[in-house]
């Protein structure tokens, strides 16, 4: 039996940059020029960038909390390169790499986060759903959702994220039991990222990850989840099955957690440090620059490219928290139902009755 952290995955791109040739993976990868390569690593140093000033505004006072994806740049890149403008996304926390694929503009990534939302953007202008708090809930989300693009009879795949220490959950179970009864069209895209808060994942689960799909009747793909190519090829494969009624399909991407859980975390109470220092080694962006450099192509022009983007990003990023407008008092009843309510209504009143009685209004700071 294979232990779970056994380096028995896809992987395209070593750690030292170099290329395999795969006859299996690299059909899906046909159209992937030096220009797309140059693209992926464009995007990876740019969210990376925005996780640094996330956490930066978090110790700042600017956040309240903020989850960083240190680390796990080429698992959330990879995956959402792969997808098509109809896909639909259901992510956990931590996934603000597939938000940036998908188009969210850069402060409404924060918004929550800094407590001025209770969402930080509309599902249904880029596909993919408010970001789940509760550990796995948005695996039974996703695949509600996929059973409903099957009914509807659409070529829409739907992908969830989640880590490793979700499949311990009862959502992400009983959520691959109904993907496998029904064949819906859903990718689990599990980040074995090691840590499940401070219980690492050998205590959770003592074979692969990957392994346990098949106990539900998933087929399942364990990629180099520091390595973009291997998680965009894995992605592409996935998801062009299950747009073509083969199915759901698990991908674990073994990765690792570089910073805490969340800003709240210590990580250095429960983590040896030597164990962060193999895994900044296999670093997913050192790699690709590591591939792009033996090709000739990681030019001046284009690191200074790479590096202006980053930067206009990370100003915007501060710009839009400085000026965030402060949230109303009746923002709280905004959203809560479809359709008019008579009690949310009439819960609204009172609030507004509260606030007159104690000389104040629905002017921001209210809550």
């Amino acid at each position: 039996m294979l232990s779970n952290d056994s380096q028995t995955f896809v992987q395209l791109i070593s750690a030292e940059g170099t290329r395999t040739p795969s006859a299996e993976w690299d059909p899906w990868l046909s159209d992937v020029d030096e220009a797309t390569l140059v693209g992926l690593y464009e995007d990876m140093v740019v969210i990376r960038r925005i996780d640094n000033e996330a956490t930066a505004l978090q110790r700042q006072g600017e956040l309240a909390l903020w989850p960083p994806l240190l680390g796990q740049e080429a698992s959330q890149i990879g995956s959402g390169r792969a997808l098509r403008h109809d896909d639909f996304v259901f992510s956990s926390y931590r996934e603000n790499g597939v938000a940036y694929c998908r188009g969210v503009d850069f402060t409404d990534i924060l918004r929550v986060w800094r407590g001025n939302a209770s969402a930080g953007w509309d599902p249904f202008t880029i596909n993919m759903a408010t970001p789940q708090i509760i550990i796995g809930a948005q695996t039974l989300h996703g695949v509600g959702y996929a059973m409903g693009v099957q009914f509807d009879g659409a070529s829409t795949a739907v992908v969830t994220y989640f880590g490793d220490g979700a499949t311990s959950e009862g959502d992400v179970n009983e959520a691959m039991v109904f993907a496998a009864s029904f064949q819906a069209p859903v990718v689990f895209f599990c980040q074995n990222n090691h840590w499940a808060i401070s219980e690492p994942v050998t205590l959770q689960s003592h074979v692969q990850i990957a392994d346990r799909a098949a106990g539900f009747g998933i087929p399942a793909i364990r990629v180099d989840g520091n390595d973009v190519l291997a998680v965009l090829a894995a992605s592409r494969s996935a998801l062009e099955r299950a747009r073509t009624g083969g199915g759901p399909t698990f991908i674990e991407a073994v990765t690792y957690r570089m910073g805490p859980h969340t800003t709240a975390d210590d990580p250095t109470r429960y983590r040896d440090a030597n164990e962060l220092e193999d895994w900044r080694a296999k670093d997913p962006i050192l790699r690709l620059e590591r591939h792009l450099d033996s090709l000739g192509v990681l030019s001046d022009d284009v690191k200074a490219h790479v590096k202006n983007k980053e930067d206009s990003v990370a100003a915007a990023l501060r710009a839009g928290i400085v000026s965030m407008e402060e949230p109303r008092a009746e923002q709280i009843f905004e959203h809560v139902y479809a359709e008019p309510h008579s009690f949310l209504e009439r819960q609204q009143d009172h609030y507004q009755r509260y606030l007159q009685m104690m000389g104040s209004d629905n002017s921001a700071g209210a809550l």
